[in-house]
């Protein structure tokens, strides 16, 4: 155990959590750079507070669904973006710190990571129904033909979000050959995964005061969202597919 909260000082915490990193195989530059770092600040604060890593999720579902009904309830204007913005960030973040406290506090649980991966998966439900409810109720759109972009984008974030869990959980994990070491992370790939990093699409928020800007730009990360969905679905399914090869007896 690392020890009973406060018994240890912010700076000390700060300093183990940057030695407790996850890889960062596979995360998007936002999250490298901008969401780790801002999740560090709060998980030692947090740590400092004498929370645990459910009621940090707890806090990260607070801002990330006061946001959402913001969305939903509210006429789009500038004010509204920013604090919409300022909410999905931050619940980005506490979603972040939960599981860098657990590391810290060495109370990684099955049950705590199943709530955070359940908080996240109604957050991103939760938001494009919201971004549905406002479309209906407050925009003058063209057609209505616009209602079924938050439906579709639901679709393929979601999709995105639990293919991608799930072949996680099905791959297996090797362990690392003695005297081998990690190869670091592809910069390249940091960059492509931007698109689809939650962090951005946070941004996408920012254009809530103007419905034309917001719309559009809605819209164009919606389409890439699908492109990906695509692309992964192909990518996992091939994985697990050679996978099930490599098993199979010989005949």
């Amino acid at each position: 155990m690392v020890g009973t909260a406060h018994s240890m000082t912010y700076g000390t915490a700060i300093a183990r959590l940057r030695g407790a990193q996850k890889t960062a195989k596979g995360v998007s530059l936002y999250s490298r750079y901008v969401n780790r770092p801002l999740g560090r600040v709060l998980a030692a604060a947090a740590y400092r507070a004498g929370l645990t890593p459910n009621q940090v999720t707890g806090v990260s579902a607070v801002f990330s669904f006061a946001a959402v009904a913001a969305v939903a309830l509210a006429r789009p204007s500038w004010p509204l973006a920013l604090a919409v913005y300022a909410g999905l960030v931050l619940g980005f973040a506490f979603d972040s710190a939960d599981g860098q406290l657990a590391r810290l506090r060495a109370e990684s649980s099955p049950a705590g990571e199943w709530l955070d991966h359940v908080v996240d998966c109604a957050k991103i439900t939760a938001l494009h129904a919201a971004v549905l409810i406002s479309f209906h109720r407050f925009f003058e759109l063209p057609s209505d033909g616009w209602l079924l972009v938050p439906l579709v984008f639901q679709s393929a974030a979601v999709l995105i979000f639990f293919g991608g869990l799930l072949t996680d959980k099905l791959k297996p994990k090797s362990p690392p050959r003695p005297g081998e070491t990690a190869a670091p992370p592809s910069r390249l790939r940091a960059v492509a995964l931007l698109p689809v990093d939650y962090g951005v699409l946070c941004t996408v928020f920012v254009l809530l005061g103007s419905e034309r800007a917001f719309r559009f730009g809605y819209a164009a990360l919606c389409a890439v969202y699908v492109v990906f969905c695509a692309a992964f679905s192909v990518k996992w399914f091939r994985e697990l597919s050679a996978l099930s090869a490599s098993r199979a007896p010989l005949s």
